[in-house]
């Protein structure tokens, strides 16, 4: 059965930090690119950051300087460091991983994410 459970969620002031977790399970992860979507309130999803099978990352521009996904193949995990948070920021995050080769997709529940004062 395959599952991808985030956490770090939560309320942060802005300017503030979070890390979000995406740890899978029932999958090769190895064979996985991995990436990060969010979701605002009436809006639709998008995707924010996302890794390659060999580590090569790309980033939306709303986040790229502020947020870092990483990976660690041995515990099977995603990251997304989230750094200079904004309001606008606010969103359901969700984790979504792609097979290399079948280019078969999965997603996590999400975690919600708010910033404000």
């Amino acid at each position: 059965q395959v599952q991808l459970v985030e956490s770090g969620g939560g309320l942060v002031q802005p300017g503030g930090s979070l890390r979000l977790s995406c740890a899978a399970s029932g999958i090769s992860f190895n064979f996985n690119h991995m990436a990060w979507y969010r979701q605002a309130l009436g809006k639709e999803r998008d995707l924010i950051a996302r890794i390659t099978s060999g580590g090569s990352t790309t980033y939306a521009d709303s986040v790229k300087g502020r947020f870092t996904i990483s990976r660690d193949n041995a515990k099977n995990t995603v990251y997304l460091q989230m750094n200079s948070l904004k309001p606008e920021d606010t969103a359901v995050y969700s984790c979504n991983s792609e097979h290399i080769y079948s280019r078969r997709k999965y997603w996590g529940q999400g975690t919600q994410v708010t910033v404000s004062s």
